[in-house]
């Protein structure tokens, strides 16, 4: 008897100690958790935050400095402005040509000279004020009628390229002003070494990183004007060739008439 009250003594002493060592080894290992989640955390909290690019050009253009990237946006925003009145005022100078044509075919068979003015007249865009001022001109014979249109075509050409040649000046000029800024940063930079007497990467790494900026600011603004501006060449181009198809076709509706 005991016997066995001495083993059942050990036993309970036994498995008193193992809950303890578990619920010590438990806490080690809560403990051990909630280090790690903290280093974690922190960790998470270390890393820079991800920016998006409009932040990130807007940063880089702060950084640039307001001189010559003042110089540089200046040149953008004049740039888009002048594009922009070309391109509305191009898509209101576009006329359906072979509409016009017939209409004043038309009136010139029913009404006569003045009817067909009064089509153009009422009609918007380069191609019907040539065809006006060669039907004003129909009285006096054909060949004053070809005059008048030719000379008047003149007019309306250089109407349509009217200022374009200031975006040209502009995607010139930004590049070259961005350029300018990146030889002036370099020339500071190496001052900064002349003063210090030693060459180190990180005292002309700042400034060399600043000058940079403002030749990639000015190389933006000439792509971004170089495409408006290829958009208006074109639309002036196409609108030229219809004025010049319409100008031979009124011709030949006059000689008609007159026969």
């Amino acid at each position: 008897m005991k016997k066995i009250l001495s083993l059942s003594v050990i036993c309970s002493f036994f498995l008193l100690l193992g809950q303890v060592n578990f619920a010590s080894i438990n806490q080690d290992q809560d403990a051990v958790e909630v280090s790690e989640t903290m280093q974690d955390e922190q960790t998470v909290a270390e890393q820079p935050q991800a920016v998006g690019f409009t932040q990130e050009l807007k940063n880089r253009f702060i950084e640039g400095g307001p001189g010559f990237m003042g110089i540089v946006l200046a040149c953008l925003i004049l740039g888009l402005a002048i594009a922009i009145e070309r391109i509305i005022y191009l898509n209101f100078a576009t006329t359906n040509t072979e509409k016009l044509t017939s209409e004043v075919e038309s009136a010139l068979k029913s009404g006569g000279v003045n009817a067909a003015k009064e089509i153009c007249k009422n009609t918007p865009g380069p191609v019907a004020s040539i065809f006006f001022q060669g039907l004003d001109r129909a009285g006096e014979g054909v060949e004053s009628a070809e005059k008048a249109v030719v000379a008047y075509g003149g007019v309306q050409m250089g109407q349509l390229e009217k200022n374009v040649s200031w975006i040209s000046l502009f995607i010139a000029l930004a590049p070259m002003l961005g350029f300018m800024g990146t030889v002036i940063g370099m020339i500071q930079a190496f001052d900064k070494i002349q003063a210090a007497g030693d060459m180190q990467p990180s005292l002309v790494a700042g400034g060399i990183k600043v000058a940079l900026l403002t030749t990639v600011f000015g190389l933006i603004v000439a792509i971004i004007l170089q495409i408006f501006y290829n958009y208006i060449v074109s639309k002036i181009d196409s609108i030229v060739n219809d004025m010049e198809d319409a100008s031979i076709t009124l011709i030949d509706i006059l000689v008609s008439h007159k026969k």
